[in-house]
């Protein structure tokens, strides 16, 4: 795997990661939007079929929101923070990816993000990288398994994630963990 700092390619392109910045918030919802068009269309109610803006701000502010680019344009983004409450129930040091999505032209960039997310969770010092998606994207669950995450339960949520807890519908979540690896040589 490649540190933070070091070149990454994909398919022929350099790919380079950029904290996505206040002005930057439009660029972070088209992808986002972009992805969750795709999924409505394939009936998968994962995300709203538009994100609002305030789903997004907060993370943004806090610089844990990031844009990937291929080449010299954006293909991806993701946000990596260190707490979720839907994993409130189990201990241990983590970093959580929320929001991975990529645009269709760079289908398969997935993988990179999630490599990436690990090397900075390495460098953070955690034990393992987290995530979670809606109990019945099963496609989504498989891609997450073919990449070493295991499932470690459903949890219940209110509304769609990142809506306030008191918003419906009640949603299950299934978590998932890798235990970040030590790094190649």
């Amino acid at each position: 795997m490649a540190t933070t700092n070091a070149p990454i390619e994909w398919a022929g392109d350099r790919v380079s990661f950029r904290p996505a910045a206040p002005a930057d918030t439009g660029e972070v919802l088209e992808v986002l939007d972009e992805a969750a068009g795709w999924l409505g269309g394939r009936g998968i109610r994962q995300w709203p079929d538009r994100f609002p803006p305030g789903w997004v701000v907060a993370a943004i502010e806090r610089g844990e929101t990031w844009l990937v680019d291929v080449g010299d344009k954006t293909a991806g983004t993701v946000t990596l923070d260190w707490a979720d409450d839907l994993w409130a129930d189990v201990g241990g040091t983590a970093g959580y990816v929320h929001r991975l999505a990529v645009r269709r032209s760079a289908r398969g960039l997935g993988a990179v993000i999630l490599a990436w997310a690990e090397d900075r969770a390495r460098e953070r010092g955690a034990a393992a990288l987290r995530l979670d998606c809606v109990s019945h994207n099963r496609s989504l669950r498989d891609y997450y398994e073919r990449r070493g995450f295991t499932h470690r339960g459903d949890a219940r949520w209110l509304g769609l994630p990142g809506q306030p807890k008191e918003a419906v519908p009640v949603l299950w979540m299934s978590r998932y963990e890798r235990p970040v690896a030590e790094p190649r040589t």
